[in-house]
């Protein structure tokens, strides 16, 4: 698939390794930083998605989503994502990524609005009204030296899933990320919550991009050392 994620926020927060660790599945290890796993909210828009060789439609094509995330490595020792949730406003795309992808999509209502620098996200869950996300973010400066830390948060190029028992992983092939600073003006949520995870202390740290072209790859089983 091909597709373009754009107006993106990264919202981190640290949590204790043995909590996250929790949450995975068996072959799935939680990757620290700093002594600590992270947890990731990420708002932004999905846009020009389509498969090779055919025309992104301009309704089905382009959409908010939101996903809450940590940062692993799998059995095959490689590091990548594991998605606790991805909140999208089509239903199309949510059905089709559900059973194709097996990721744990819902249909939410999204909005993804653009003042200068505020982004506003909001989303709500169609089948769950009490889950919702509604930020307000300032962008910043630009980050033109990336440190370890934030390339540990965003520089992310492999994705993992459960397909019935076998563990399997698709790439993601993108460019580096335009990353700038961020402040968080308003945040509302109780989509980590929602993932079994303990509800987030202190301030996130807050990263924004304008956003990158990406290629993600079919799924392929993994197995130690593949």
């Amino acid at each position: 698939m091909f597709q373009t994620w754009r107006d993106l926020t990264f919202l981190h927060w640290r949590y204790p390794a043995p909590a996250v660790q929790a949450l995975l599945p068996p072959g799935l290890t939680v990757e620290t930083y700093d002594g600590d796993a992270w947890v990731g909210l990420i708002p932004f828009v999905m846009a020009g998605v389509r498969a090779p060789f055919v025309p992104a439609l301009p309704w089905l094509s382009r959409f908010p989503e939101t996903n809450v995330r940590t940062y692993v490595r799998g059995p095959d020792g490689r590091a990548g994502i594991w998605f606790f949730s991805l909140d999208a406003d089509r239903l199309a795309p949510v059905v089709v990524a559900r059973t194709t992808y097996m990721l744990p999509y819902h249909w939410s209502r999204m909005s993804v609005g653009i003042d200068g620098p505020l982004h506003t996200y909001r989303s709500r869950r169609h089948a769950d009204r009490d889950k919702v996300c509604d930020a307000t973010v300032e962008v910043g400066q630009p980050i033109d030296e990336p440190t370890p830390h934030d390339l540990f948060l965003t520089a992310r190029f492999r994705l993992y899933s459960v397909r019935g028992k076998t563990m399997v992983a698709a790439d993601a092939q993108h460019g580096p990320w335009p990353l700038r600073r961020g402040t968080l003006k308003e945040l509302d949520q109780n989509l980590v919550e929602a993932a079994g995870l303990p509800t987030p202390t202190g301030e996130p740290l807050v990263h924004t991009s304008a956003g990158v072209l990406v290629r993600v790859s079919g799924w392929r089983p993994v197995t130690a050392g593949s």
